[in-house]
């Protein structure tokens, strides 16, 4: 997998890798990640991608956030 951009955020870590002909859009915070696979043939420039992250998206992403948050830690209150 080879990075191809690291898109600045004051809150994420936003990162567009490229592998096996596919893009891989990673969106990290703290230990969470999420990470979106699109063909390189639908996006012919790297811009188009970027275009998309708008902040609508991005709040999506931090409620996927909380809630990956809040599964973990009810997994792990219940180890034995």
């Amino acid at each position: 997998m080879r990075l191809i951009k690291q898109i600045p955020h004051e809150r994420f870590l936003i990162q567009l890798h490229s592998y096996n002909g596919k893009f891989i859009l990673s969106i990290s915070l703290d230990q969470y990640e999420q990470s979106f696979k699109v063909s390189e043939t639908d996006f012919p420039q790297i811009d188009q991608i970027e275009s998309l992250i708008q902040d609508s998206f991005l709040t999506k992403c931090i409620h996927r956030f909380v809630e990956m948050r809040s599964d973990w830690m009810e997994i792990i209150q219940q180890k034995p």
